[in-house]
């Protein structure tokens, strides 16, 4: 089991403070494994610094995607993604 740290940005980490939003969208250029624990600290892109609050989060599941094989990527440029969560 590994720790990862990752920048999240406000408005995503307090969704995820207050258990309204328990996935995220992720570019796979990190090693993940179910187990591990993600530490998310938030930062502000404006001001370009870390707050320094964070929050753990142990990995439940993964699947890892190449939109391009789904979409151009002129269409997600122009569209981007729905990062959905399903009860």
């Amino acid at each position: 089991m590994a720790e990862i740290k990752k920048k999240t940005w406000p408005e995503h980490f307090e969704k995820i403070l207050k258990q309204k939003k328990n996935m995220d969208l992720r570019l796979a250029d990190f090693k993940l494994n179910e187990g591990d624990i993600l530490v998310l600290e938030e930062y502000n892109p404006k001001t370009k610094k870390y707050t320094g609050r964070t929050i753990k989060k142990k990995v439940k599941f993964i699947t890892k995607v190449n939109p391009t094989e789904f979409y151009s990527i002129e269409d997600i440029k122009n569209f981007g993604f729905y990062e959905i969560e399903m009860e």
